[in-house]
């Protein structure tokens, strides 16, 4: 039998990204309203400044600052109220020593004022004197034009992914369209003579097809198309066929189930006879997922995945993921939570073991447990918060030791 040459994953990450190092994704242009987790294909450059104007920060009085010096409560200054600024008004006022004039949060500053006296260190005492009783340095309370955002200036670099508050700010800024990179379209097989649709009848010895489902969410979640999504039986000839069909159309093909080395595990040598370059890597020293395979057909990703469920989204999470990122451009850190785990957890040296987790948060502490089960059981998913990764060098964990959890 023929023994898998396992890499690392991170061996597998830097092969892969080296195979695909040539793709280049088209542009669209879009609408800032369906731009939102599209990632962007050139710098955004602003075409003004923000603010376009000198604007206070709080509600209170205009002033110049060294009206100010020395003010207190018991000794304050006095200044003349010699007007009131409007909101979305453009200011047409002078302010000169010993004056002053009411301003709102966001407001125009007047000419030759300085800084903002908050309202709370104030007192009003008609409607031409108001007593200042704390002093401001010049520009307190004042965001300077161009303060937040300079003319001229990235505020997006290319592969940075938008966010509902990036849109945002794009809208402040005039922005009506940007463009970014086309989704990466995507089609997924789900290989298994024991598998059955959802809207077939379940016979005894046949189970609900689970891949297709978590592997389309977790696609669309990371800014993919789903080309098709599709269950095919055991046989070299019938996924030969997908495969051909589905490459015409995709950037990504995802085939679960078929990637060991039983005697009906044919997607290898499916991918070798389909096109070339064909296969180069089969074998990830991981667990659950060492079977996995990378290939490359024209232009187009295919990664065997194992058939069972929690092995399947491992992989996808940890180097599916991690190629889509690559390929867009994004320079993202899966998120992560620090806690101590609860229990000694053993592991074999020689390739990563990934532990479905669950947390506890104490006053004090975070408690990290393993959700134990076989990597069939759907519930070790869903009982899960994410996963920790005991290095292959490692034999395993101590009650106690300090762990990452990589968030789902």
């Amino acid at each position: 039998m023929e023994l898998l040459s396992t890499l690392s994953m991170k061996e597998a990450k830097e092969k892969t990204r080296e195979v695909f190092q040539d793709i280049v994704l088209k542009i669209d242009k879009v609408s800032i309203l369906e731009a939102v987790n599209r990632v962007v294909a050139e710098d955004i450059i602003s075409p003004v400044n923000v603010p376009e104007f000198h604007r206070s920060t709080v509600d209170g009085y205009a002033v110049v600052s060294r009206d100010t010096n020395g003010s207190s409560e018991t000794l304050p200054s006095f200044l003349n109220i010699v007007g009131e600024i409007q909101m979305g008004n453009a200011v047409d006022l002078t302010i000169k020593g010993g004056e002053c004039c009411y301003i709102p949060t966001g407001g125009m500053l007047p000419k030759g004022s300085d800084a903002i006296v908050m309202v709370e260190y104030t007192e009003l005492l008609d409607d031409v004197t108001v007593c200042i009783q704390k002093p401001v340095a010049p520009l307190e309370n004042v965001l300077q034009k161009g303060d937040d955002i300079k003319e001229g200036s990235v505020i997006f670099k290319k592969g940075h992914q938008l966010r509902s508050q990036d849109i945002g700010v794009l809208a402040g800024m005039g922005f009506t369209s940007v463009e970014v990179y086309k989704k990466l379209k995507v089609s997924i097989i789900s290989t298994g003579d024991e598998l059955v649709a959802l809207d077939e009848k379940l016979e005894m010895g046949k189970i609900r097809d689970m891949n297709t489902y978590s592997l389309s969410t977790g696609i669309l979640q990371d800014d993919c198309i789903i080309e098709e999504a599709i269950i095919v039986k055991d046989d070299f000839s019938t996924l030969k066929e997908t495969l051909e069909k589905s490459i015409e159309t995709s950037d990504l093909v995802l085939i679960s189930g078929g990637s060991s080395m039983g005697t009906k595990d044919i997607t290898k040598d499916v991918i070798n006879a389909v096109g070339e370059p064909g296969v180069f890597i089969h074998g990830i020293a991981v667990k659950p997922g060492k079977p996995t395979i990378v290939g490359r057909i024209n232009n187009t990703a295919i990664f065997g995945l194992p058939g069972q469920p929690v092995s399947a989204m491992v992989v996808y999470q940890t180097l599916v993921k991690d190629y889509i990122h690559y390929i867009y451009g994004l320079k993202k850190v899966q998120p992560y939570i620090l806690g101590e785990i609860t229990v000694n957890v053993s592991s074999g040296t020689g390739r990563e073991h990934y532990v479905m987790v669950t947390i506890t948060e104490e006053v004090e502490k975070t408690w990290v447990t393993p959700v134990y089960g076989k990597s069939g059981m759907l519930t070790m998913m869903t009982n899960s918060i994410g996963y920790i990764c005991i290095d292959q060098n490692k034999e395993g964990l101590y009650k106690g030791e300090k762990v990452k959890v990589y968030l789902f």
